[in-house]
């Protein structure tokens, strides 16, 4: 039998300096209890994971992608008051109030991506988890919707610098990566894929089909809207339907992934109907797909977005874990007792609750799209204007399923 891939977590105490305030949605505390979590279900024991240490991405690093203006604009801010000015940078209002240590939280988010897909890169590692990483609406100069540095991108960049392309960057959070996006437009080497509830109806309110790329990369953006109350059965159709045929062709040299859970039913920013299963499933897709499509299935996962802090991000991020380490964990096993008391005893809990098992009990069985197009089927629509969209100029043909 083949051993397990080797496989870093990044991990550092210091992620939860990433506090914009108390009552903001982005609670640090999802990621401590998701640390808390995965090390419960045993996961960092295993002898094929190495836990590393987030070091802080450099200003040169960032500058690579952000403007230097803007690096110095969240340094000012790091006193925890917005300097004059730092509106037109997105610093100060209620999705990115200053904080007290703003760069170096953020930096640190975004080291620890840059340390996951150098390591995979470099053949040290085979893949690599960032669980407090995906800020994927940080702008060049701009923070937006909690996110100050765009760790998925300066890591692609980086990559990009050390030769290492094409790269592929698949985004399955319940808001369109936009910033990501945004940075690669007209770069051919880097391919986004984002997967998001339909933009009309959600914030950042981008992401359309036919948003497939700027001058020199056409099809190199690919976005699929969602319809509201999506579930795990619409979704999984439409990622395979797009993300399969994509990586056959491109065969990736690397493949970043990002898994914002806010999709879950149970969130309360997002309007989608995907369960922890859904996710789990979702992230057992893309392991597979990756494994058959990018060069030594060379694979990087980050977290995103997620505010049901204690019932939702935890267990679905430590199943994120268990899926890249191949230690798959059961859904209907139980939520360690240790675990639950801690979270119990977090403010953060008081409304979800505290979950009792790894799952929601749903059935995730669904139809590949390569059984057949259904033009009455509101999801096969989506898949199609996606398809005819951006496959075309990927030399892909949107009509193969």
């Amino acid at each position: 039998m083949e051993a397990a891939p080797r496989v870093d977590l990044i991990w550092s105490p210091e992620f939860v300096e990433y506090d914009f305030a108390p009552g903001h949605p982005m609670d640090p505390a999802r990621l401590s209890l998701t640390h808390a979590l995965v090390e419960a279900m045993g996961l960092t024991a295993a002898p094929h994971v190495r836990v590393r240490p987030a070091p802080l991405a450099t200003d040169d690093e960032l500058r690579v992608v952000h403007t230097e203006e803007y690096v110095a604009a969240v340094r000012a801010a790091s006193s925890g008051a917005a300097p004059e000015g730092a509106a037109r940078f997105g610093i100060g209002d209620a999705d990115c109030p200053a904080f007290v240590g703003m760069h170096t939280a953020s930096a640190r988010l975004t080291g620890g991506t840059l340390a996951a897909c150098r390591a995979v890169a470099s053949g040290e590692a085979r893949r690599a988890v960032n669980f407090a990483g995906g800020m994927h609406h940080a702008m060049p100069a701009k923070a937006a919707g909690f996110c100050v540095y765009n760790d998925a991108a300066v890591a692609a960049a980086d990559l990009l610098a050390r030769g290492v392309e094409p790269i592929c960057i698949i985004d399955i959070d319940a808001h369109h990566g936009d910033g990501v996006e945004r940075m690669f437009r007209d770069e051919p080497r880097v391919t986004t894929i984002s997967l998001h509830q339909h933009p009309d109806t959600l914030f950042p309110h981008t992401g359309y089909p036919q948003d497939s790329g700027g001058t020199g990369a056409r099809g190199h953006a690919i976005n699929l809207c969602l319809p509201p109350e999506s579930g795990d059965g619409d979704a999984l159709r439409a990622l395979e339907a797009v993300v399969e045929p994509v990586l056959m062709e491109l065969q990736p040299a690397l493949v970043i992934t990002q898994h914002g859970c806010d999709g879950h039913q149970r969130d309360p920013l997002t309007n989608l109907g995907w369960s922890i299963e859904g996710m789990r499933a979702a992230a057992q897709l893309l392991r597979d797909l990756i494994s058959t499509h990018a060069a030594e299935g060379r694979w990087v996962a980050l977290g995103g977005g997620g505010y049901a802090i204690c019932d939702v991000v935890p267990r679905a991020w430590a199943h994120l874990v268990a899926v890249v380490a191949e230690q798959d964990l059961d859904p209907q096993g139980a939520v360690p007792r240790d675990w639950r008391e801690l979270a119990a005893s977090l403010a953060s809990c008081a409304k979800g609750g505290v979950p009792e098992v790894m799952g929601d009990g749903s059935d995730v069985t669904f139809t590949p799209f390569s059984h057949g197009y259904d033009p009455a089927n509101p999801i096969d629509r989506a898949i199609m204007a996606t398809r005819s969209a951006a496959f075309p100029d990927l030399g892909i043909d949107p009509m193969t399923v």
